[in-house]
Formats: C-alpha cells, structure tokens, sequence
C-alpha cells in the first residue's frame, strides 16, 4: 500500500493511495491514533472514488462518528484504465435496450462480472487499511447503492469482517444467490419510481435477504433522488452496529 498524496480539514484528514492498480481514498479523524470502526464503500455506475455523494456521507461518517472509511475506484473507473472487455459489453447492452430487451436484467449481468473482480481488490483494501496504526481491526460496515449495491451484495456475502450494510438501488437476477447468504443487519434503499431498477426485482432482492435484521427504506422519486434525510438513518445505523 502505498500514500500518495495527504491533506487535511475541517477535522477530517484525506489520504490517496494505490494498492497494486487499485486507487483509492482512506478518510480518517484528523491526529487520529487507534483502532476504529471502518466504512468501505461502493460508488455508483460511471462514478469514483470521491463522487459528492462518497465524499458526503464520508466526511459526515469521520466528523460524527469517529470512523475510518474507504473507497476505491471500481475497474473502468475513476483513475483506473478503461477495459476493452467492458466497454463491448456495454455498447451491446445499449444495442439490446434499443432493440426492446429489458433494461434491468442486462445491467445486473454487466454487474455480475465487474463483482468477481472487485470482491477479491475490496478484501485485499481491508486487510491493507486495518493495519494502519490509525485504523486498526475495528468493526466494518458496508455502504453501496446501484453499482455499489450489486457489487456490495456478493462482498458482504463474502466477507465475515463486514458487521452491518447499507443497500439499494438495486435487484435480484444475479444477486439473490448471494442476498440468501447475507445475515447482518441491512438498511435497503428502493427508490418508488427507480426508472433503472424495476420496484418489483428491489422488493426480490431485499426479500432475498437472510438478515434477521434488515429495513426496507422506500422513498418516492427516480433512480438518483434518494432523499437527504437517508444520511442522517444511516448515520444512526452504522453508530448502532459499529460502536
């Protein structure tokens, strides 16, 4: 793991680094020391590392809760090379949409494979950050919503470090196998009128869900609208399993 860059403000300080090929952003309590809960989370489709909505909820996460939290760029995005591979199976995809083919279930396959390449980088960045001395091996959760969620489904379903997730915007074809083996407290975002993610295959996906504990959330609005009052619920559920 190696730091690039480092600043600080407002409380909070920003390291870039590389791991490997992989870029990403470590968030941590300005002169923070110990061990400490860590949040990893997943950007959306044609986003990175520090979208607004990452650095948002990021900075909000290190200010009121005292955690750690980590992203990183998703293969094709952000600092990372374009792959040829995903580029052909979008434009096909976009081919099959004009034709009449569903949207949904396209997407879903196209996030299937983008997630068995990034479930293997996101625990090899958890096992790089929990052993700075700022960071440590404290509780992890979990955010992701869109590509973050269908990327997120198959991680948390892998990984036994992950405590708590948050989720959304997303469905069930190619993840309900993996939503059957997530038992850890949810927080699931359905957006009523999602244009990109049929409401019918969000309500599948969060019944797919074996968590004793687990939320639906639905708010009206389309696929990006998630109301700002979402941040403030998932504030109090990270604090509630991660500290």
């Amino acid at each position: 793991m190696r730091f690039i860059s480092e600043t600080s403000s407002d409380g909070v300080r920003e390291q870039l680094f590389t791991l490997g090929e992989i870029p990403g952003v470590l968030w941590t309590p300005e002169g923070a020391v110990a061990t400490r809960p860590l949040v990893l989370m997943g950007h959306g489709g044609g986003q990175h590392k520090k979208a607004p909505g990452i650095l948002a909820r990021a900075r909000r996460f290190v200010t009121e809760c005292g955690f750690g939290v980590v992203a990183v760029d998703v293969p094709a995005h952000g600092d990372r090379p374009k792959v040829e591979e995903y580029d052909r199976l979008v434009a096909e995809n976009q081919a099959r949409v004009e034709a009449g083919e569903d949207l949904a279930p396209l997407i879903a396959r196209f996030q299937a494979l983008v997630a068995r390449r990034t479930v293997p980088e996101w625990r090899a960045v958890l096992d790089a950050v929990q052993q700075l001395e700022h960071v440590g091996a404290g509780p992890v959760g979990y955010w992701g919503v869109s590509l973050g969620c269908g990327l997120g489904v198959p991680f948390v379903a892998a990984e036994p470090r992950v405590r708590a997730a948050v989720l959304g915007l997303g469905g069930a074809p190619a993840s309900a196998e993996a939503a059957a083996r997530i038992t850890v407290p949810v927080e699931f975002l359905v957006q009523w009128d999602d244009e990109r993610v049929p409401r019918v295959q969000s309500l599948a996906l969060f019944d797919a869900l074996a968590s004793a504990e687990k939320t639906l959330h639905a708010n009206p609005g389309k696929h990006g609208e998630i109301p700002a009052f979402e941040l403030e619920s998932t504030l109090r559920f990270f604090a509630r399993h991660l500290t």
